[in-house]
């Protein structure tokens, strides 16, 4: 499951990528062993983090919406608020 501290990772990524027409590019981040692959959508109401962490392809996919964070993360439910992701990073 995605911690805090990733999510924080992919919330800072999101703020920073400038809204486009086209599709959104690939990112990709290490963290204790994973590789997380991923792309920020925005959407009319919010921005959507979807991706897959490897070597094992689990899945996540996270909705930024009016300050809270939510989704899935392999297979699981995820929801706070996008400051405590923030925290975690400190």
């Amino acid at each position: 499951m995605l911690s805090k501290f990733m999510v924080a990772t992919l919330v800072g990524a999101a703020v920073s990528v400038p809204a486009m027409a086209e599709e959104p590019a690939k990112q990709s981040f290490k963290h204790e062993g994973y590789t997380y692959v991923y792309q920020v959508k925005d959407t009319k109401t919010g921005q959507v983090i979807s991706g897959r962490r490897y070597p094992d392809a689990v899945a996540f996919n996270l909705a930024i919406k009016n300050g809270k964070v939510s989704g899935v993360s392999n297979g699981q439910p995820v929801s706070f608020d996008v400051e405590e992701a923030r925290g975690a990073a400190d």
